[in-house]
Formats: structure tokens, sequence, C-alpha cells
């Protein structure tokens, strides 16, 4: 029966590698094709024939890329890693604050505060966007760095993913800090924010991430080349007039690069965010 066993149990993990092995090279794929891609001539990505190597890698398309007088491309990545930095440090900090006082802090109208900025996210992006553009035009904010970032330093979501977390964070550890005289603000900074460095890493990640990938307001607000972002310069590289594949596929390998690298790094804390938060519950 032992031997028996474990050949059940050498065919039922080999049969999870294989699966798992299948599911990586799905993963990987469209990655090899913009990296592909991007290292090959016009002629080869349009090709009837199909290589999965070309012929010769292109490594001057990295060159011409950033050479380019039409897209501003270095110029367009130091806008997107700007916007994203400062909004992620400023949902974490202030979705943070707020997340932890609903959690913690007694008040009669918490809840009503908690349901309203739950409600918010009831309220589809397309009902807010018109009246947001206006209240950005008139600031005088359009194609500003101030336009692309402001709007976005407070998110209804990650306060609510904040105070799931706080909820469920040891009060034991909370009262011996009040016990040595700090009040609220003291413990949040003291002990719980150095306590929960897995869910801020969670949370900063899929800022990051959704940061760095917003295209729809960044289109309009950034009417002026010294204002795209990396998402917005991807675009030029593909219209109805032009069609430019090389770059758009290098570029967009560049414009990949620093997720997957946050990601890889980070992704354990993303998991343990989620767990964390109660969504699962």
């Amino acid at each position: 029966m032992a031997i028996q066993q474990r050949r059940v149990d050498r065919f039922g993990g080999g049969v999870r590698y294989a699966v798992l092995a299948v599911g990586a090279v799905g993963f990987l794929l469209p990655f090899y094709l913009v990296l592909r891609n991007g290292l090959s001539t016009e002629s080869d990505i349009t090709a009837p024939q199909w290589r999965w190597i070309p012929a010769a890698l292109q490594w001057g398309n990295i060159g011409e890329l950033f050479s380019d007088p039409a897209v501003p491309m270095l110029r367009a990545l130091a806008n997107s890693a700007v916007i994203s930095v400062v909004q992620t440090i400023s949902v974490l900090i202030l979705s943070g604050l707020a997340g932890y006082g609903l959690a913690r802090i007694p008040y009669r109208h918490a809840d009503a505060v908690l349901y309203t900025i739950v409600g918010t996210l009831l309220i589809p992006a397309s009902v807010t966007f018109v009246p947001s553009f206006v209240l950005v035009s008139s600031l005088g904010w359009v194609s500003t760095l101030r336009g692309l970032i402001i709007p976005g330093l407070f998110q209804a979501f990650a306060t609510f993913l904040f105070r799931q977390y706080f909820l469920g964070f040891p009060r034991e550890i909370e009262e011996a800090a009040r016990l040595d005289g700090l009040g609220y603000w003291g413990t949040f900074w003291r002990v719980v924010a150095p306590n929960s460095t897995g869910f801020v890493a969670a949370i900063a990640t899929i800022t990051f991430i959704g940061s760095w990938n917003a295209f729809l307001w960044p289109l309009v607000i950034g009417q002026d080349q010294s204002s795209w972002t990396v998402q917005i310069a991807l675009s030029t590289f593909l219209t109805q007039q032009t069609s430019n594949l090389h770059e758009l596929f290098i570029a967009a390998a560049i414009a990949i690069l620093p997720l997957v690298v946050m990601f890889l790094f980070l992704q354990r804390w993303i998991v343990e965010g989620v767990e964390r938060s109660g969504i699962s519950e």
C-alpha cells in the first residue's frame, strides 16, 4: 500500500508540475511576442511566414525609440514614474489614515462616512468624468502634472481595504502602545504602520500598477507632449494614418518592465494583503 501510495503521489505531483509548466508558458508567451517583435524589422513583424526568432535582432530599435522626435518616450516614462509614485504614496497615507480612523476611532457618524465612501464606488466613472474635467480645466491644470496627479490622490477602494485590514489588527498591540502614552496618531505611525508592511506593500503595488496603466484621464488632460504619460506615448505609434510597429512593441516592452520587476519582487505581499484584508471572508 505504501508503494502504491507513493506512486500515486508521484503521478499527482507530475500532473501538477505539467499543468504549472503549461500555465507558465501561456503566461510568458505574450511577453515573448512583445520582445520578439520589438527587436524585429517591420518586414519581419508582418511577414506571412512566422519565425520564432528573427533573422537578425534589431537592438538599434531601442536607440531609435528614444531618439524619435515625434514621441518623447523618455519624458513620458518620467511623467508616468512621477505620477505613479506620488499617487501611490498619497493613497497609502490618506487612505491609510482614513481607514484606521474608521476602524478604531469612536465616532457617532463613522458608519455614515464609511457608507458614503463605499457608495462612491457604485458611481460609474463616466458620470464623474466630465465634472472632473471641468473642475480641472477651470483651475488651469490641463496639460500639467497637477491635473494628472491630484484627482487620484485619494481612493475610496483603498480606504475600504485599509479599514477592513485594521479591523483585524491585534488590539493588544495598540493597547500596549496607549499604556506607553501614545494617542491614536502616535499608535498609527509607531506601532500599526510598521507592523502592516505586508498589507501596505500590497496596496502600494496595486495602486502603482493602476496609476501606471491609466489611459483615459491622461489622454484627456495631457494634451501637450510635455505631459504625456507612457500609455499615451504608446498609443501614438499606431494611428489611422501611420503604424510604427517595431517602435510600438519595443516601447511596450520597456513600459512593462518596471511593472514586471515590481510584481515579481512584491508578489507574496500581494497575496498576503488580499488574504488579510477580509475580502476573501
